[in-house]
């Protein structure tokens, strides 16, 4: 068989109930081209074989489980990307849908790396700890609102999907599961730029616990910060709010 990294943060899914119920999300919306993240040990991959008329191509970066799923999986000969999913290049021409049992220590990462492919990216199903799943998806005003929400709010629709036990994976995580869908947004929010509004929304929660005014001081001209807006924290603000904000910036 392989053996399980620690450090890679590897947690497989053995739940085959739940492997049909990602299966089940991905098919919602109807794709040619499949990139499954960290296939491990198959469990999901498997599955994944199984849809009819589709392009799969895996990417993973342990040896161990490259051989073993090419031993085990011959259909896979030729459509394993044998890197670490955050430096690869799109793997596919035009659009694809990205799946995962996504490794928690570089999740996050992930979802960044899934923003960059945006114009590309036309449905993501991916099981996240259950924080940053919940980080992902949250609405403002929420504690867990921040960075990552706004940022993936603006250009795509997020769905938390369900929970996952612990006891579906081996090695059972210490922490709770939640597999969620991001779709990209039909219509975006406008505003003056994207490279703005990441510097904004990124400075804004880098203190969180301060005013908007004394936060984001630096990229507003005096007269603008006097506007009530700026009296608020930067959890207060939707994704409209920050948004539109963009076009007062300075520079």
């Amino acid at each position: 068989m392989y053996t399980l990294k620690k450090s890679l943060g590897q947690h497989f899914l053995r739940d085959e109930n739940i492997c049909r119920k990602i299966v089940a999300a991905l098919e919602d919306h109807p794709f040619k081209q499949l990139l499954e993240v960290g296939p491990g040990g198959g469990a999901l991959t498997k599955h994944l074989l199984a849809i009819q008329n589709i392009d799969l191509k895996c990417v993973e970066v342990d040896d161990e489980k490259v051989l073993y799923l090419q031993q085990t999986y011959p259909a896979l000969t030729g459509k394993i990307i044998h890197k670490s999913f955050l430096d690869i290049d799109p793997p596919f021409e035009g659009n694809f849908t990205v799946v995962g049992n996504f490794p928690y220590n570089i999740s996050t990462q992930i979802v960044f790396k899934i923003l960059e492919w945006r114009t590309q990216t036309e449905c993501m199903v991916g099981m996240f700890q259950k924080e940053v799943a919940q980080r992902i998806v949250a609405a403002s005003g929420s504690k867990t609102y921040g960075v990552i929400s706004v940022l993936v709010q603006a250009f795509f629709d997020t769905q938390y999907l369900f929970e996952v036990s612990e006891q579906a994976f081996n090695p059972p995580p210490k922490v709770k599961s939640a597999v969620i869908r991001l779709l990209p947004k039909k219509e975006l929010v406008p505003m003056d730029s994207e490279r703005k509004f990441f510097l904004l929304v990124k400075t804004a929660f880098n203190q969180r616990r301060k005013t908007l005014r004394n936060a984001v001081r630096a990229l507003f001209e005096p007269a603008v910060l006097e506007a009530a807006i700026f009296n608020q924290r930067a959890e207060q603000l939707t994704v409209a709010d920050f948004a539109a904000l963009t076009y007062q910036m300075r520079g």
